[in-house]
């Protein structure tokens, strides 16, 4: 879906995050699960920050 929306391969990376699959995880270990969204920098903190244009293009991926 990613390559036929924007052209290229979705990039998937680890990354420390996902809280909210953690705890599903626990209720429901049979199912996997992966997290997707757009970039935030600064996460929790007062600094926080989101990206315009990843929320636009995730918002479009998502709808596609």
């Amino acid at each position: 879906m990613h390559e036929a929306e924007f052209g290229k391969v979705a990039e998937v990376k680890a990354i420390h995050a996902g809280l909210e699959c953690g705890l599903l995880k626990q209720a429901y270990p049979h199912l996997d699960m992966s997290s997707m969204g757009p970039d935030i920098v600064g996460a929790h903190s007062p600094s926080e920050r989101l990206s315009v244009a990843s929320t636009a293009n995730f918002y479009r991926l998502v709808k596609a």
